[in-house]
This record gives C-alpha cells, structure tokens and sequence, in this order.
C-alpha cells in the first residue's frame, strides 16, 4: 500500500491509499478519484513531506500502526454504516454525544457535512466488521 497526499482543482488536499502508482494513475484517469471535501474529480498529486524511516527495527510497520490505530478508534466509537451522513448531523446538534460514530458516506454526502460546518474525516480503511480479513 501506498499513500499520496492528492489535491484537488478546488485546492482541497486529502490522503489516498493506493496498492501502487499504477494503481493511482489508473484510478485518476478512469475519474474513480473525487474530492472528499466538494466531490471535484480534477485530482493531482500534492507535495508530500519525504518519508524518513526510523533507525533500525525501533518503530513498528506502517501496516501495524494503522491497524493499532484503526482498532483504537472502533473501540471509542460506534459502526452506523450508511446513515453516517443523518447521523452525524444529529450528533452535530448534541452538547456532549456519548461517543463518536464512524460509516460511509458519498463524497456528496461528505461535501454537503463540510458546508454545514460538520467536521468529517475520511478513514483510510474499511471497518474490520466489514473487512474482508
């Protein structure tokens, strides 16, 4: 896996996981890539910070750390599949939701959040309840 920092014809940058450049470069020009944030799908590769990789066998893969991450967050919030969009704009309006809540959205649905101020992040993997693993 690899991940491009990509940005958009509106200015919008957002990270992407891809299984290669190739992969990457297949997707863009199919138009299969879209904005997050406004849904444009004019997508380029933004300038991204070299990795520099840890001295030594110090720090844990890549791999393990999102997965250690991604489990993290599943735990602290709960699975609403494809009524994050209504959901998320009822826990908007709530002083102090209970916990977090993760789905799906379209990157209509996900524009739409962000207009109304509604803070959405884009996860880069799919829920482990939903993974093929």
């Amino acid at each position: 896996m690899i991940v491009f920092d990509l940005g958009c014809g509106s200015g919008h940058v957002f990270e992407a996981w891809f299984g290669s450049s190739d992969a990457y470069e297949s997707q863009r020009a199919r138009g299969l890539i879209a904005c997050p944030l406004c849904g444009n799908a004019d997508i380029a590769k933004a300038v991204m910070a070299p990795a520099v990789a840890a001295k030594g066998n110090r720090a844990p893969a890549p791999m393990a750390q999102l997965l250690q991450a991604q489990r993290a967050m599943e735990a602290e919030a709960d699975y609403v599949g494809r009524d994050f969009a209504a959901r998320a704009r009822a826990l908007h309006d709530d002083p102090a939701p209970a916990r977090g809540i993760y789905g799906e959205a379209t990157a209509a649905e996900a524009a739409a959040l962000h207009e109304d101020g509604i803070a959405v992040l884009p996860l880069p993997f799919r829920p482990l309840a939903r993974s093929d693993a």
